[in-house]
């Protein structure tokens, strides 16, 4: 071994050899389950592993295709394109001449277009190339209907801490890994925790660790993992899953969860100003009337975030997370609204009664503008007596809850309908 031709890192050195070395996914590998049955028939379909990273999907693939006896050609959609595919085709038309089939692996399938996805269509269907693909990303969402009809999607999983710790025990202990290196056990209890099952990240902090100490101690765990940045990717189903357990938390009333879920998405790299909004419309959704306090503090709460910057300003987005989960709630003007909008959507355009029309002009004054409008400071009587829908047209839009100051406001609201009752319908 020289400088020139260094080792494989290593995770690739210690990828398991056998579908019996795979470590977790027990639900698609154990007795009778989905993989297992598979390999027992010796027919292999199309394919898109969906998990998240270094949980062996690529591990899979090349063992699966292994084991039915398939040519195996990988591609990254990353930096493969319509041409790579089509080299890849009249590779496998050459391998199907000489009576082999052939797995084609396409790890990041969901970075492909919708073109290039289309391109593997009809080698797909016409059975000359048995399609694998994995994703970290939800197929539903990034993966073309047409294609995921035509292959299984199976689910993998992160691995456990156990899993990853008997990794880590196996790199110190496998010829391939690092014979005779040592280990502090709490040294790989903690790397174990820290990898969040992914065990390519797990081995290669091990590996580097294993050059800062020996025995391997916490120390040199901490430093060769270097910040522990919580795991989101900013463009996929994670970012999109935090911010609903975010709502979702502060819907509940529950502080601690909220704080928690707000931490998860700033210190995961989202943008503080998308999660400024989504603060904003969850004052207004879910808070509304019960606490019209809410809405003013989350605009100064945004302000403050602009202008401090984070990380300082993402404490004013702390104050406001928890001031909402603790505030009483009231979804009355959101679902009001919503009932609103479907009526306008749905139903005729309302004329508006001549007596609430603007009249600036002596024509518009001659066909009966304004005539009638009863001022409300002036004739308070009158004013409530008037219509302000068109005749016989009679909505029911908004219901106060009895959160918060809006339960201080609905004896107000039953006189007001009192008053108005018999007037607009």
């Amino acid at each position: 071994m020289t400088l020139f031709d260094p080792p494989a890192p290593l995770a690739e050195r210690l990828r398991p050899r056998t579908v019996s070395e795979v470590v977790g996914q027990s639900h698609l590998l154990g007795p009778g389950k989905p993989l297992t049955r598979v390999l027992q028939s010796g027919r292999l379909g199309s394919l898109i592993l969906w998990g998240p990273p270094g949980v062996g999907k690529t591990t899979l693939a090349r063992l699966l295709a292994g084991e039915v006896g398939a040519h195996f050609i990988q591609l990254s959609a990353v930096s493969a394109g319509v041409k790579d595919v089509r080299d890849a085709v009249a590779e496998a038309e050459r391998e199907r001449a000489r009576g082999r089939r052939t797995v084609l692996f396409l790890d990041e399938i969901h970075r492909f277009n919708k073109a290039q996805q289309d391109a593997l269509l009809p080698h797909v269907e016409s059975g000359l190339l048995t399609l694998i693909g994995a994703t970290t990303e939800n197929p539903s969402f990034e993966v073309n209907p047409a294609l995921r009809s035509r292959a299984r999607t199976l689910v993998l999983q992160a691995l456990t801490q156990e899993d990853v710790l008997g990794l880590l025990r196996r790199a110190l202990q496998d010829e391939r890994g690092l014979p005779g290196v040592e280990a502090q056990d709490s040294a790989l209890n903690l790397l174990a925790r820290l990898a969040e099952g992914d065990a390519r990240r797990a081995l290669s902090t091990l590996e580097v660790a294993a050059t800062l100490a020996d025995p391997v101690t916490e120390e040199a765990v901490t430093e060769a993992f270097g910040k522990h940045l919580p795991a989101m990717d900013k463009n996929g189903e994670d970012f999109y899953n935090l911010i609903s357990a975010l709502h979702k938390s502060v819907r509940a009333s529950h502080p601690d969860a909220s704080l928690y879920w707000l931490a998860r998405m700033l210190q995961g790299g989202a943008d503080p100003h998308y999660v400024a909004r989504r603060i904003v419309r969850m004052a207004s959704e879910d808070i509304g009337l019960a606490d019209p306090q809410a809405l003013r503090l989350c605009i100064a709460a945004r302000d403050s975030m602009e202008f401090l910057g984070s990380p300082e300003g993402d404490l004013a987005l702390a104050q406001a997370v928890v001031y909402l989960a603790l505030a009483p709630k009231s979804n009355s003007v959101y679902v009001a609204w919503k009932k609103t909008v479907r009526a306008v959507q749905e139903g005729e355009s309302l004329p508006v009664p001549l007596h609430l029309r603007n009249a600036p002009t002596e024509l518009m004054k001659g066909q009966g503008y304004g005539k009638g409008y009863a001022y409300y400071f002036d004739d308070p009587a009158g004013s409530f007596a008037q219509n302000y829908l068109p005749d016989g047209v009679q909505l029911d839009l908004y219901q106060p809850t009895g959160e918060g100051w809006e339960a201080r406001m609905t004896e107000r609201w039953r006189k007001l309908m009192t008053a108005h009752e018999g007037v607009d319908g």
